[in-house]
């Protein structure tokens, strides 16, 4: 009996060092909208105008960065678009340190950080695109995405196709958060 305990202890205490080297304190980032919750669907302010939407960007608001954040980048991708390949919706960098989220609409370029890039969308239009997914298609997930990086600014532009703008992202990230939506027509 004794044994048994033993071993439990050493198991609980090798998973509770994994977890904590795993999930270092303070590096867990989180993301937000007062628009919509986790899982939820996107509301129609958000929808493309193509697709009977407003096409605005929702308010965001993110937390938990690591202290040597230096700038964020957030991206916005349908992984259910294209038989699998996905479609890109908003791709945003070079977002100051200082900001903690961004105003609902700030996609069409007003009330953005000074400074934040937008970077060409999967409809070849600068900013904000919202859910605009074929009729039928079933239910399509948004994932928004919010990148904390070590560098004021990325070395890469604007024109910057959305693969190497997020693998740039994905390798150099110090933290991240995402916020799933879902819409279907």
């Amino acid at each position: 009996m004794v044994r048994q305990i033993a071993t439990l202890v050493a198991t609980a205490s090798m998973a509770l060092a994994f977890l904590l080297i795993s999930f270092p304190a303070g590096q867990a980032m989180e993301l937000s909208s007062p628009d919509f919750a986790n899982g939820t669907q996107l509301p129609l302010a958000q929808v493309h105008a193509r697709c009977g939407g407003q096409n605005r960007s929702p308010a965001l608001r993110w937390a938990g960065a690591p202290a040597n954040t230096r700038s964020y980048a957030l991206t916005l991708f349908d992984p259910d678009a294209g038989g699998g390949a996905g479609f890109w919706h908003w791709l945003l960098f070079d977002i100051p340190a200082s900001a903690n989220g961004l105003p609902e609409g700030a996609g069409s370029g007003s009330g953005l950080p000074k400074g934040a890039e937008q970077a060409d969308n999967g409809f070849g239009e600068s900013g904000y695109g919202g859910a605009c997914p074929p009729s039928g298609s079933g239910t399509h997930h948004y994932a928004f995405t919010v990148y904390a990086l070590g560098t004021a600014q990325i070395p890469l532009s604007a024109n910057t196709d959305a693969v190497a703008l997020s693998a740039y992202l994905k390798k150099h990230s110090l933290a991240s958060a995402s916020l799933v939506a879902t819409y279907q027509r």
